[in-house]
């Protein structure tokens, strides 16, 4: 792929809130299917929920084909609101999906102020294996000027965890997942970079 653009959210001058929530999606979609088949739907329920200021997105002749958060102890990837989701998935679906990605995706994070915090990194399946989330995260390290950055990986994602180790991320704690075998992973692999 050649060079892909990258830039904070909140630094487009067009709204890239669907292109963004798209990609999360296609990311995620295993993991947010259960909610809805429909990615319409899925969409609509999440575009709401991007704080912007942490977001960095990557463009591909003008088409969004990654994303990837940088949260701090002040400020986390997403703020999901109940009503948008309860207004897309419906009542029961909507409110199970809040409360899970609530508790996932709200509690403030326990690192100190200088360390960035890699979260929500998703991109196209046209896009992958091609180094768009190694741009997103070396773009991320060379320009915010945190010491150190954290990122979980699951223990199913080869591919990730491949890629960050490749990057420089080297792991230092294994934390079991609750209910692992519903969630479709085992453990969450906790990686570090040190500037």
């Amino acid at each position: 792929m050649e060079k892909v653009t990258i830039k904070r959210m909140d630094e487009f001058e067009r709204d890239v809130r669907d292109e963004a929530a798209s990609v999360f999606i296609e990311g995620y979609y295993k993991d947010l299917s259960f909610f809805s088949k429909d990615r319409t739907t899925l969409q609509k329920a999440i575009r709401h929920a991007f704080c912007e200021d942490v977001y960095y997105l990557a463009e591909w002749e003008g088409e969004v084909v990654g994303i990837l958060a940088c949260s701090t102890n002040q400020s986390r990837a997403m703020k999901v609101n109940k009503r948008e989701i309860v207004d897309a998935l419906g009542f029961l679906k909507g409110s199970f999906a809040y409360s899970m990605l609530s508790r996932e995706l709200h509690p403030p994070l326990p690192y100190p102020d200088d360390t960035g915090y890699i979260e929500c990194v998703a991109t196209t399946s046209e896009s992958r294996g091609k180094g768009v989330a190694s741009a997103l995260v070396n773009h991320v390290i060379d320009h915010l000027h945190f010491s150190t950055y954290i990122l979980e990986v699951v223990d199913t994602n080869t591919n990730a965890h491949r890629l960050y180790k490749k990057l420089g991320f080297t792991e230092y704690k294994r934390k079991k997942e609750r209910f692992g075998n519903m969630k479709g992973f085992r453990e969450r692999i906790y990686m570090r970079f040190e500037c």
